[in-house]
């Protein structure tokens, strides 16, 4: 119910401001000028909603009139004001009104605009017919629209100014400066604002007030309060707003009105004495003609006889001789109570020693033996009283003894620390230990602390292993109820020197460079000396490097690093020394390039290559960029045929070359050459590297291999055999066998490579049943020979596919008699040649194989142990498909030779290999 109620209210609440009634039906009747007057089209809307705009339609919908300087649609009045009138703006005029809630839209009855005929009028001087009110109110934030426009001939120009004052920067000007647009009006922009209308015939003005008003807001609010029956209470509350607030104070929602005991000024309450019957809820009220803001507290009157709380009714104080002592007495009660003090029966009497604080509490100075007892402190208001006891004891005070005061270690060495107490017998004492003020803590400490408590009285702190960070002040404290003392002993640890200062490189050249730093701490042990070391992108880490002077004394804060190498980044730190250690490294100075110097490093092992035929092939070994000392570097290649004089130089620009290639038709093979190789960069040229000889290329190999062969070998390999005869040139370095199948052509052909003086190659992985063609020919640096004729050979066929089948087997002691059926090969398999028995012991991989040409075989079972055995029929092709295995268990070991067996170990099927090399390759000396 409740949410259909706000449903309708906001429907009825939408409805009321959204409302847009129709125009009246009425005829309009035309308005008729002369040409050049001024004319105001009236819009006469009906009851409408703030919500609106106007706009007006010319002639027929949606022919829209079009706001200029000449042209002017009051958003105040809806009215269509033309300054001067053309035969153009001749028509019909229809207002439209729209609403900007509802979009809804209703258009006025046509206004017919027609001419006079009796002449054109002539010039006259402006007359302001839209102005803004005299007074125009606007709140705080909002915007401002103020709008001034006027008839005239010639259309007048509209300007705005501020009197006594500019226009705000924010300011905008609409609709050819017809609207004065202010938004986020603020309390400065209020002031009196001038529109001026002017043509050449005159001038015109409007001068009205922009007031801005502000709604009450608070700058002091009320809090709740509570107080005491008889204390005074003042309460402000203060607000800020344009005009300014006047206030009101209302109590439980009725007006309060002042009293002898109340009074009201200027947004202050003041009650004197309050009582139970001021109690209550209370509400400033602030307002201006805008608004009203409301600010409210509660008022509580506090009335109770004194309580304690539970904690103090009864409690025992310790102290020490000579002490300063307060027994706090703070009852609640209200109103607040008044304070006595007893000591037993009889009351404390003040003196320069003794004094009841104003909150209540007992001081006592100079505690002594004589002070102790029980103390009653006594609350009393008019509601009631109460009490507390206190009984206070006086012990001797306690004292503390702490040894060695000072100590002075070397990093690595041990030492106990004595705490002893000296305190009354009566009290327990507890030990605390600190470094630099804060807790040691014994548990984090890597071992280094350890706290010991041989005696009740005493704490002993060992401290093994001391570091650097160990140094500084121990504290003892000794804490009983009575009392906390302390003491403090400081520990001085000698170790190897901190990092010294930031490193400056002062001065660089191309082989030094001047560094400077700050000191490093000596922790306690001068320093004796610093140690200089660089790193560049071509060391292994940092490097000491050599310095001038040679040894950089421990007061020195400055050197050079000398023996660098030109064009080279480095970083610097240093490190010192003193009679202890070696302390960390600074941190790295800024890296820095040394600069360029001319190159004098010359290139390595320099040698000659094989290349082709009339090839001149000069190698070296790059000089490393660290020694290449500049931008540019390159290299001068120069070099002479023996026994002339002039050197011929070619230049290499790359940096990373290692080799250059003179190229001489004229050359003839295996010349010998004078060769050096030397260096430059951008600073110049450096040295050149010993002079060698080097000899230019010998010629490709000009003789083709001869009695080439080439045999199958089995279903996948071909043996290729050659031979060759030496040359005085051209001598090869190995050879390069082609081979293509029977269908491809010979530029398809697949090669394989040998090197030195092998004169044959097994091919493999070729296909079975194939024909195959080979060529052979030899190779060296400069080239290739001429192939040698062509040779064809056919792989064998493959094996056979089938397995032996119905294993059939009977064992006799240590042996076992094995049979099958034949294997019968496919039309494309190769023939049976004869059958493979394999077996072996389980467990074991390597297996043994009996040949056979029958149908059975004797297989031994020499040693105990299961023996796992399959047969395979075999072929010039290579074997065949294994049978399935047969697994057999032997008892007893034993011998057994058959004269159709023969027993050797498993291996690859070298006897034909070496049977076919035998036939094909001559026995002649190669």
């Amino acid at each position: 119910m409740a949410s259909s109620w706000k449903l309708m209210l906001f429907l009825s609440v939408t409805m009321c401001l959204s409302d847009l009634g129709n125009f009246s039906g009425r005829t309009r009747s035309a308005v008729s000028v002369r040409e050049g007057q001024g004319v105001v089209l009236m819009c006469s809307p009906p009851p409408h909603s703030p919500e609106i705009i106007y706009s007006w339609v010319f002639n027929e919908f949606p022919s829209f009139v079009a706001e200029d300087s000449r042209r002017f649609i009051s958003q105040e009045t809806g009215n269509l004001y033309i300054s001067k009138v053309q035969t153009s703006d001749v028509g019909s005029y229809i207002c439209l009104v729209k609403n900007t809630v509802t979009n809804a839209r209703v258009l006025s009855p046509p206004t017919p605009l027609t001419l006079r005929n009796d002449g054109v009028m002539g010039e006259y001087e402006p007359k302001i017919e839209v102005h803004f009110p005299f007074t125009v109110t606007a709140a705080k934030g909002t915007t401002v629209k103020m709008e001034c426009f006027a008839l005239g001939n010639p259309v007048p120009t509209i300007t705005w100014m501020k009197v006594n004052g500019y226009i705000p920067s924010k300011a905008r000007l609409r609709k050819s400066q017809a609207v004065l647009e202010i938004p986020n009006v603020q309390l400065d922009d209020a002031g009196i604002y001038e529109c001026r209308a002017e043509n050449s015939r005159g001038k015109n003005s409007f001068r009205g007030q922009l007031q801005v008003y502000t709604y009450p807001h608070w700058v002091e609010k009320l809090n709740d309060t509570q107080l005491d029956s008889g204390s005074p209470l003042r309460w402000e509350c203060k607000a800020t707003g344009k005009p300014r607030p006047t206030y009101r104070w209302l109590k439980n929602g009725v007006p309060l009105s002042p009293q002898s005991r109340v009074e009201m000024v200027n947004g202050v309450l003041m009650i004197h004495n309050v009582n139970q019957s001021d109690a209550g809820m209370y509400q400033c009220l602030a307002e201006n003609k805008y608004g009203a803001i409301y600010a409210s507290a509660e008022l509580k009157i506090l009335a109770s006889a004194p309580t304690f709380a539970l904690n103090q009714l009864k409690k025992t104080i310790i102290v020490t001789k000579d002490r300063e002592v307060v027994i706090e007495c703070k009852p609640q009660g209200s109103p607040k109570p008044t304070i006595s003090w007893k000591k037993g029966d009889r009351a404390v009497r003040e003196n320069k020693r003794i004094a009841i604080l104003p909150d209540g509490s007992l001081r006592i100075l100079n505690a002594s033996k004589s002070d102790e007892g029980k103390y009653v402190c006594r609350g009393e208001n008019v509601f009631g009283s109460a009490e507390i006891i206190a009984s206070l004891s006086v012990k001797e005070p306690t004292r503390i003894e702490l040894t060695p005061k000072r100590t002075e270690l070397t990093v690595g060495e041990s030492i106990v620390l004595n705490c002893k107490a000296i305190h009354d017998a009566s009290l327990d004492v507890t030990f605390y230990w600190t470094l630099k003020g804060q807790p040691i803590d014994f548990e984090e400490e890597g071992g280094h602390f350890e706290s010991i408590r041989a005696q009740a009285s005493s704490a002993d702190l060992m401290i093994r292993n001391i570091l650097l960070m160990h140094a500084g002040r121990y504290g003892c404290r000794v804490q009983t109820t009575a009392d906390s003392v302390s003491d403090e002993a400081e520990l001085l640890v000698r170790g190897p020197p901190g990092p010294p200062g930031i490193v400056i490189v002062e001065e660089i050249t191309e082989s030094s460079a001047t560094l400077s730093w700050s000191p490093a701490a000596d922790n306690h042990s001068p320093i004796s000396s610093y140690n200089l070391q660089a790193r560049s992108p071509f060391s292994l880490g940092w490097q000491t490097v050599k310095t001038v002077p040679e040894i950089i004394t421990g007061d020195m804060e400055s050197a050079m690093a000398v023996d660098l190498n030109p064009w080279v980044e480095y970083e610097f730190r240093v490190v010192a020394t003193n009679p202890i250690g070696t302390g960390d490294p600074s941190t790295p100075s800024r890296m820095i390039r040394t600069n360029e110097a001319v190159p004098k490093t010359a290139p390595t092992n320099v040698s000659g290559r094989s290349g082709r035929r009339h090839e001149l092939v000069i190698a070296w070994e790059p000089v490393s960029e660290e020694f290449q000392n500049g931008e540019g570097f390159g290299y001068i290649v120069a070099f002479r045929p023996n026994g002339t004089r002039g050197w011929k130089e070619k230049m290499v620009t790359s940096s990373e070359a290692s080799k250059f290639i003179y190229r001489d038709e004229s050359v003839p093979p295996l010349t010998p050459f004078e060769v050096k190789v030397g260096v430059y960069n951008n600073k110049g040229d450096g040295p050149f590297s010993q002079i060698v000889v080097i000899c230019s290329a010998e010629g490709e190999p000009s003789a083709a291999p001869t009695d080439v062969k080439a045999t199958s070998v089995s279903v996948s390999e071909i043996l290729v055999a050659w031979k060759h005869i030496k040359e005085s040139l051209g001598r090869p370095q190995g050879f390069e066998v082609g081979y293509w199948k029977d269908m491809e052509q010979e530029d398809t052909a697949e090669t394989v490579k040998t090197r030195g003086n092998e004169s044959f190659v097994i091919l493999t992985g070729l296909e079975g049943n194939t024909l195959y063609h080979f060529t052979v020919r030899a190779y060296n640096g400069a080239g290739y020979g001429p192939p040698s004729s062509e040779v064809s050979a056919t792989t064998k066929k493959s094996p056979p596919s089938q397995a032996p089948s119905n294993l059939r087997w009977e064992q006799q002691g240590s042996q076992v008699s094995l049979g099958w059926e034949p294997v019968i090969p496919l039309a494309n398999e190769s023939e049976v040649v004869g059958y493979k028995v394999f077996y072996r012991q389980e467990g074991h991989s390597n297996s043994q194989v009996i040949e056979t040409q029958k149908l059975q075989a004797v297989v031994p079972l020499p040693d105990a142990g299961v023996y796992i055995i399959e047969v395979r029929a075999y072929s010039e092709g290579g074997d065949g498909t294994a049978s399935s295995q047969i697994r057999v268990p032997s008892y007893s070991g034993g011998k057994i030779t058959s004269a159709q067996s023969t027993l050797h170990t498993l291996s690859t099927s070298s006897s034909s290999v070496t049977l076919l090399l035998a036939l094909m390759i001559p026995s002649t000396s190669w």
